[in-house]
């Protein structure tokens, strides 16, 4: 007999809990307006893993993952979780210590990523999109890309990275040692030139998926991920274009 999901345990229930939030899930892909639901990705999983304690434990890494940032970033406008969710299951499945534990302690390292970026503390971004549409990652690769082009954008590796630059920039916040991540009139911290006001960040972001400029195609299951293209001067360079505002600090 074909074991089932319980309700609580089943993916339709993270879009219950994203149902009761006063937000907008707005996709960032150009060819559809709201995100791929939690249920659609659930039949994509299923069509290549069934095992019950594998599925039960994809689900509640996604759902913490999925409250943390609704806790830590109220104001993120775009929510596309696709090639998270498919990148989650890759890994899980070819994961040396095993796909239990592998997602235990990927669920943990978000968590902390998510918690020590947003608005709880004195860090302070209001959007995941950098982090979430891969424009860190690229940057990071970038850096050295003989040896990072292959290290994926939801790698254990980059999220280690992330979670000790966190560290250190917290830590420097702290101290008073920093200059390109001040706090705007907004409350948030914005280490760009130009407003990252929610329809600034809107018209870009939007924009930069038109003209296929964003690293990690997040809506897409089977994303490739792309890091040798300049995303931060073409970044800058549209937000010029469109006119948007330099930040007020």
């Amino acid at each position: 007999m074909k074991q089932e999901l319980t309700p609580i345990h089943t993916f339709k229930f993270i879009d219950e809990i994203l149902a009761q939030q006063s937000i907008n899930l707005l996709s960032l892909n150009p060819k559809k307006t709201l995100i791929t639901s939690f249920a659609e990705l659930e039949n994509l999983i299923t069509e290549q893993k069934t095992d019950i304690e594998l599925l039960i434990n994809l689900q509640e890494t996604l759902e913490s993952i999925v409250c943390t940032q609704l806790q830590n970033f109220p104001e993120n406008i775009f929510w596309d979780f696709d090639f998270l969710v498919s990148s989650m299951l890759r890994q899980a499945l070819v994961a040396d210590e095993g796909a239990i534990v592998f997602l235990k302690s990927f669920g943990e390292k978000m968590v902390s990523l998510t918690e020590m970026f947003g608005n709880k503390t004195e860090m302070r971004f209001r959007y995941v999109h950098d982090f979430m549409y891969g424009f860190e990652w690229a940057r990071w690769v970038q850096k050295e890309p003989q040896k990072r082009a292959h290290i994926e954008p939801f790698s254990p590796v980059f999220l280690d990275y992330l979670l000790v630059k966190g560290k250190e920039l917290l830590q420097r916040i702290n101290h008073g040692q920093i200059t390109s991540y001040k706090l705007c009139d907004t409350g948030y911290r914005n280490p760009f030139t130009f407003s990252r006001e929610p329809e600034d960040e809107y018209r870009l972001l939007t924009c930069l998926a038109q003209e296929e400029l964003i690293p990690v195609t997040v809506w897409n299951w089977n994303a490739s991920p792309v890091w040798n293209k300049p995303f931060q001067e073409m970044r800058q360079q549209l937000a010029l274009k469109l006119n948007i505002q330099p930040q007020k600090h």
